[in-house]
């Protein structure tokens, strides 16, 4: 889950964050990148600057460049709170991100005053006119790349409000979240896709010339064997010159009399006689149909089934061996082949 926190000062939205991070929520701030930005400068961190510098960045760079800058600093698989969401071009950066949800924290002026005059930070305001001139300049401006806070706000998913004691406002956050929580469906491959997807990164490993060929050995859900296309084991890497057919780039079919690399197929079924794992019942998941030779094999190791992602080119007579001993094979419907 990523969720923007966006808000009038003193609103309590790096309150929300850092109770969020109890949670297991990350604390990010687009305001960190103006930081980043003035630190290079050696510019000192006062609220004059930080507006003057976000401005110009924006102006420069385009109104959505801070959250632009922040979001590839982002970790798939981690929560994250971010808060000085200021511009809807910021938002709309942001909602390319399939997680985020964009949350509004209000809170009447009399008590956001209230809470800016206890935490006593240099450059804010000291009276509640000046006050409410800063809310003004913040909430609304014609420049696209200057604060629209007001337009931020609109977009906002849900609204939380702060104006009483924290419990309350921590009881609703956690409301809040749960309701959240129900749209961010996590997107799980299915078994065939997750199977396929680790055939695919194994045949990442190959060294053949030719193609890039991966495999899986499946039972009961759980990989005992892989393996991938390229020379035996102790001879040169294919793509080191260990196999003049595959360098010589003949014409697919041509030539296999003289090819010295096993196939992925052929090196999951070895290498799982080599560590004495039994595969009888199993399912093999390749990225290329198999060939004649591999599938033999697979006939005679005992495999019950062939999941595979792209055709072979001369796989008519392997896929009807397979057929005529009662293998299953199937091909994943081209959604699941991506």
């Amino acid at each position: 889950m990523i969720i923007g926190l966006t808000g009038e000062n003193c609103a309590g939205k790096d309150t929300l964050a850092e109770y969020l991070q109890k949670k297991g929520f990350h604390h990010l701030s687009l305001s960190d990148v103006i930081r980043d930005a003035l630190a290079e400068e050696g510019k000192p961190l006062t609220r004059e600057n930080l507006v003057n510098k976000g401005n110009e960045l924006r102006a420069k760079f385009g109104p959505g460049v801070l959250a632009q800058r922040l979001v590839p600093t982002l970790e798939k698989g981690k929560h994250y709170s971010i808060v000085s969401i200021r511009n809807p071009a910021e938002v709309d950066e942001l909602r390319k991100l399939p997680d985020f949800k964009l949350v509004y924290i209000s809170a009447d002026q009399h008590t956001r005053f209230s809470r800016m005059k206890s935490r006593a930070r240099d450059g804010d305001p000291r009276t509640f006119d000046a006050f409410l001139r800063l809310e003004s300049v913040e909430a609304a401006n014609k420049d696209p790349a200057m604060q629209q806070l007001h337009l931020v706000i609109k977009l906002a998913d849900r609204v939380l409000q702060n104006n009483g004691d924290l419990k309350t406002f921590f009881d609703a956050a956690d409301h809040a979240l749960s309701e959240l929580s129900a749209d961010f469906k996590s997107a799980r491959p299915t078994w065939d896709q997750y199977f396929m997807d680790i055939a695919k990164v194994i045949g990442s490993r190959s060294n053949c010339m030719k193609r890039q060929v991966g495999a899986v050995i499946i039972r009961d859900k759980r990989i005992v064997s892989t393996g991938y296309n390229g020379t035996p084991r102790g001879v040169r890497n294919c793509n080191e010159g260990g196999c003049k057919r595959c360098n010589s780039f003949a014409d697919s079919g041509t030539k296999l009399d003289e090819c010295i690399c096993s196939h992925a197929e052929e090196n999951a079924i070895v290498q799982a006689a080599y560590h004495g794992i039994s595969i009888r019942g199993g399912s093999i998941y390749t990225t290329y149909s198999p060939c004649l030779n591999c599938t033999k094999m697979i006939l005679n190791a005992g495999l019950e089934e062939v999941v595979y992602n792209d055709t072979y080119s001369m796989s008519g007579e392997p896929l009807r061996l397979l057929n005529e001993a009662g293998i299953r094979a199937r091909q994943l419907a081209p959604a699941d082949k991506n």
